[in-house]
């Protein structure tokens, strides 16, 4: 007899496998309660709305309702048990709420870079807030953090918001840096806001962590949610953020356009750069969408340009052998190989972050300097395109509107049941609420070791650059 029929298959034998101990922690979210322990509570006004079937089990989330964050298990059990899982409360409307809605007065406000899908949270907060809620006092402030002090804020209802969602950019309009935490908390304390929902990236949610603490200080009933926006996807936790997918088919676009120009060319290459400051999941998701990439350079993943296992190298190969090549590179790529004055390394933009040197610009330019100089007097072209503004610029797609309005419900379901300082996102496919100071410290950098990195590899046979001696 075989050891086959001796031994059963693998998953018949684990299939009842019960995974012992596993030590869940659930990560605690602020609430309201916590400063203002006598808050009244009152029954949902979802319960009167005849378009819900509240008599279903349920509808209603409990605060026993958790998600986990990880979801993939060795089977064979032999996985780590000391450290512990952490689960997140799941978002969606309570029973109970915490405000009473004809006394709630919010404020809105956007920060930072613009981003597909922003006039679409806008308006779902808008209609969410009005229509599920009753709240009447919805001002939109302008002009990111600033508007808090700098200017007065506009009134906001569904007429106004109704077709906002078709329209890129932003409405209420953004900037970055202003951000002067008392005489921000102060406006909301003069204005009477007591619900502040904040959209922006992890530079825009750090400031929402210092506003809530202060709120905090001051003991007062006002809560505070963030919801992220950042184009790059580098927002950590949560699945991707708003607008990436957006951009991943608007860049699939761009570099279309690049592949029909370095074809239409002899030794023609296509030079794409997109977005990506610190992660490269634009171009990542653009290259193994489009199928007509040679190379992509990432942040994430140092490259060089001269020697053996090089990039000139490998292009020069590409050029031998097809005539052509398309190479996509993130903004944050190559910025150690860039040269800079001691100037240069020390600016920073007003939000603080660094400002990086143009890596399109400079890698357009080194092309041409290594062709002149080692195929001199064979034709040769580059065709650089840069859609960065194009991309941040045009409406959501079908999928990232859908998004945004789940976001934007799940932000007002948690504010109502009176959680603060938090950030509502998508955790394994399921919304959560999230603690706002871990989504403002975590990031979401490709893994240049993992299976979809080596996708790429594989589809573009670019080299690891690795250095070699």
């Amino acid at each position: 007899m075989s050891s086959s029929a001796m031994n059963p298959p693998i998953q018949d034998q684990l299939q009842t496998l019960t995974i012992s101990p596993l030590t869940v922690t659930l990560k605690r979210l602020p609430h309201l309660t916590d400063d203002l322990p006598n808050l009244q509570t009152q029954n949902n006004p979802l319960q009167n709305n005849s378009f819900y079937h509240l008599c279903d089990d349920g509808f209603y989330i409990s605060h026993s309702d958790v998600i986990l964050r990880q979801i993939v298990f060795d089977f064979s059990g032999n996985f780590p048990s000391s450290s512990p899982h952490l689960a997140y409360h799941r978002a969606g409307p309570r029973k109970e709420i915490f405000f009473n809605p004809k006394q709630v007065c919010v404020a809105i406000v956007t920060c930072g870079g613009l981003c597909p899908g922003l006039n679409t949270v806008i308006r779902e907060l808008v209609v969410g807030l009005w229509e599920l809620y009753g709240v009447r006092e919805i001002f939109g402030i302008k002009a990111g953090y600033r508007g808090f002090y700098s200017g007065d804020p506009i009134r906001l209802d569904p007429k106004l918001v109704h077709n906002w969602h078709k329209r890129g950019g932003t409405v209420l309009e953004t900037s970055r840096g202003g951000f002067d935490l008392q005489k921000i908390v102060d406006a909301i304390q003069n204005r009477r806001f007591n619900q502040v929902y904040i959209i922006g990236g992890d530079g825009t949610l750090r400031g929402a962590v210092k506003i809530f603490n202060e709120i905090q200080r001051r003991k007062l009933n006002v809560a505070v949610v963030g919801i992220p926006k950042t184009v790059d996807n580098d927002v950590g936790i949560i699945d991707r953020s708003f607008g990436f997918q957006t951009a991943v088919e608007m860049a699939q676009e761009a570099i279309s356009a690049a592949h029909v120009e370095a074809e239409s060319a002899p030794n023609g290459i296509g030079l794409v750069k997109l977005m990506g400051r610190h992660s490269g999941h634009i171009a990542l998701d653009a290259t193994l969408s489009s199928c007509d990439v040679d190379c992509c350079l990432i942040p994430e993943n140092k490259f060089y340009l001269e020697g053996k296992g090089g990039l000139f190298e490998f292009l020069g190969i590409r050029l031998k052998e097809h005539g052509h090549a398309v190479v996509v590179v993130a903004e944050g790529a190559g910025q150690d190989i860039i040269p800079r004055s001691d100037s240069e390394k020390q600016k920073t933009d007003e939000s603080g972050n660094p400002v990086f040197l143009d890596v399109g610009v400079w890698l357009n330019s080194e092309l041409k300097r290594w062709w002149e100089r080692d195929h001199k007097g064979e034709l040769f072209t580059v065709k650089y395109i840069d859609p960065t503004y194009m991309i941040r610029a045009v409406t959501a797609n079908a999928t990232d509107n859908l998004y945004c309005t789940l976001l934007a419900h799940s932000a007002i379901h948690g504010i109502m049941a009176g959680y603060t300082g938090f950030v509502t996102g998508p955790i394994n496919g399921n919304y959560a609420y999230i603690p706002m100071e871990d989504v403002a410290q975590a990031k979401s950098p490709v893994g240049t070791k993992d299976h979809k990195w080596a996708w790429v590899r594989s589809i573009t046979a670019q080299p690891d650059f690795q250095f070699t001696t």
